[in-house]
């Protein structure tokens, strides 16, 4: 009996057999694998220009005092509880954000057109319209290019096919817009095309209202179908109804439209992971069974969304004083990163950097997508300690006047030097 068990334990000393064997290690994150080497760098004056997190002047996350004050208000609430929420999520905070998205007065609201579902932020919300898409309007998906890299992710693993449309003009270093006419036209009849509300992530360039007005326009006779992705309404450029132009432009046209809206930037609630996915159709009745639809994808997804961060939404979006105060917030948040670009390039016309710099106060929101080539970005990295991802895009929120003229500095050396 000892002899056996001995063979039998001895068996399992060999290289034990897994169904899991074959599974691949998966490809390093663009953004967190430079984070992590941030983290680990003793460097005592070291500057993070990556994961696209607001930060005030002294490179402090910002909890915004609207935020502070809602999350009080919550508290002290003797009716709060940890329920579940509906399927479809928190519905007054789910009606004030499709209201904050396509404006007060949005005909496809007052006609019952407009609706939404509560999501995990805004990529919960893309992740969720996918889903949708793949089972009821499985088209190519075109994606700019550049985009934020886990828009393909998103919707390569919901299944969908996925192209890409040219965007930024490298030599110039502004829009290809040429390019995105181009791509509307040649591509299928009935395409999706995922568009970036305001502040392209990671470019920071946005068509103007005039181009805005003939991409749609080239759309429409193409019968496409807009997928827009808000993720910074209000944080761009401190106005929410300016930073919403584009979405209600497709709406007021007659486009039927799927929307996904984030509030982790324009509230600062990133780890509440609070979104949500508006839809518009052609027919009240319509949009109805498609929001049943949502609600079903969602439950089998999350079951049930977070409950704090959309009542901290929640309670701002529908207390006009605290609507009001946090106006003055987002005022906060985006001009302090309008001054940085400011800065930024005023510091690089006085070093008479080589090159024209004009696109760093061009572009608008977070990021901005600098101009610098794989090699002179390693080379802010292992000789300045400054933190960036390789294709040049910096978020801007990680200056201040502490550091952005050493970075300027270091941009200076690097153009002049590593080529």
């Amino acid at each position: 009996m000892a002899a056996s068990r001995i063979a039998l334990i001895a068996s399992h000393l060999n290289e034990p057999k897994s169904f899991f064997k074959a599974v691949p290690q998966a490809p390093a994150d663009a953004i967190f694998s430079i984070l992590a080497k941030y983290n680990v760098d003793k460097y005592y004056n070291k500057t993070n220009l990556t994961v696209g997190a607001y930060r005030d002047d002294n490179g402090k996350p910002w909890i915004l005092p609207v935020v502070r004050k809602a999350t009080d208000m919550l508290i002290s609430n003797p009716e709060l509880n940890h329920e579940y929420l509906p399927m479809g999520g928190l519905q007054s905070f789910v009606k004030a954000a499709v209201k904050l998205l396509l404006g007060e007065d949005s005909i496809a609201i007052k006609e019952g057109r407009a609706v939404g579902v509560q999501a995990l932020s805004g990529t919960g919300a893309l992740r969720l319209g996918a889903e949708f898409l793949k089972k009821f309007y499985n088209k190519t998906v075109y994606i700019s290019d550049p985009t934020w890299a886990n828009h393909r992710t998103i919707m390569t693993d919901a299944g969908l096919k996925i192209a890409s449309y040219p965007y930024w003009n490298a030599k110039e270093k502004c829009l290809d817009f040429e390019g995105i006419i181009d791509a509307i036209k040649n591509a299928p009849n009935g395409s999706i095309f995922l568009l970036h509300a305001c502040a392209h992530n990671p470019t920071g360039v946005d068509p103007t209202p005039a181009q805005w007005m003939k991409i749609a326009e080239t759309m429409k006779e193409k019968e496409h179908f807009p997928f827009l992705d808000c993720a910074y309404q209000g944080f761009a450029s401190g106005d929410l109804d300016k930073d919403a132009y584009a979405v209600r432009l497709f709406v007021d046209m007659g486009f039927e439209i799927l929307c996904s809206q984030s509030f982790a930037k324009n509230l600062g609630l990133y780890g509440q992971r609070c979104g949500c996915l508006t839809l518009v159709t052609s027919k009240r009745e319509y949009s109805e069974r498609c929001q049943t639809q949502l609600a079903k994808i969602s439950r089998a997804i999350v079951s049930n969304c977070p409950k704090f961060g959309a009542e901290i939404a929640n309670l701002v979006l529908n207390n006009p004083e605290l609507t009001e105060e946090w106006y003055e917030n987002l005022k906060t948040m985006s001009s302090r990163i309008i001054e940085m670009r400011k800065e930024l390039h005023k510091y690089l016309v006085d070093l008479k950097t080589p090159g024209n710099w004009d696109h760093i106060i061009d572009q608008i929101g977070m990021f901005s997508y600098t101009g610098l080539n794989v090699k002179q970005c390693r080379a802010l990295m292992s000789k300045f300690h400054i933190y960036l991802t390789e294709n040049g895009r910096i978020s801007m929120a990680g200056l201040n006047t502490k550091n952005v003229k050493q970075f300027a500095e270091a941009i200076d050396y690097v153009v002049r030097n590593v080529h």
